[in-house]
């Protein structure tokens, strides 16, 4: 698999997994998605608006480099947090959009991506200010991960308050090869 068709792969999987993820958060009343749960962002709401603002604030560092990509400028009508822990929105149905909107843009962008565009260096600074300097697949791989790493302290948190996520492995979305599969074939990993 090529970087360019990796990175489309794993945009594809972020816009699949967050909408599962909201489908699931939704079943839940708005006082639970509010409880402070002792995650890193405290509750679940806390921490999918981490989620948002994290995306939008490596987006805008993208959106800021030389020759940066037409669809960024999407980011113009988003909110433009300060920190983040910053609440962007109180109401999950809000937020459900916005990330409705963002994981339009990742996957949008991240299928117009050549691979000048991801060997190209991004310089940028980070929340407190200090200058660096890497490759934009690499930092596409981290905006994924980062995300995988949190929605994965959400699906806990949903699943202590009795939610069930069902499956949220990469591998649902990886085409089945001709080859017949190792093992029994009831364990997929």
């Amino acid at each position: 698999m090529s970087r360019t068709d990796h990175v489309a792969l794993m945009a594809r999987y972020n816009r699949w997994m967050n909408e599962r993820l909201y489908r699931a958060a939704a079943t839940l009343p708005t006082a639970e998605l509010a409880r402070d749960r002792g995650a890193f962002f405290g509750s679940i709401l806390g921490t999918l608006n981490h989620l948002l603002v994290a995306d939008l604030i490596w987006l805008r560092r993208f959106a800021a480099a030389p020759g940066a990509h037409p669809l960024l400028a999407q980011l113009e009508a988003m909110p433009v947090p300060r920190t983040l822990d910053a609440v962007l929105f109180d109401r999950l149905d809000a937020l459900a959009d916005a990330r409705a909107r963002v994981d339009a843009l990742i996957e949008a962008w991240a299928g117009a991506l050549d691979e000048a565009a991801l060997a190209a260096p991004l310089r940028y600074r980070n929340t407190a200010g200090k200058a660096f300097g890497r490759e934009a697949f690499g930092l596409l791989m981290h905006l994924f991960n980062h995300q995988t790493h949190h929605r994965g302290q959400v699906t806990t948190l949903l699943s202590q308050a009795g939610v069930d996520m069902g499956v949220t492995d990469l591998l649902a979305l990886l085409p089945v090869a001709d080859a017949p599969a190792a093992g029994d074939g009831t364990h997929p990993h």
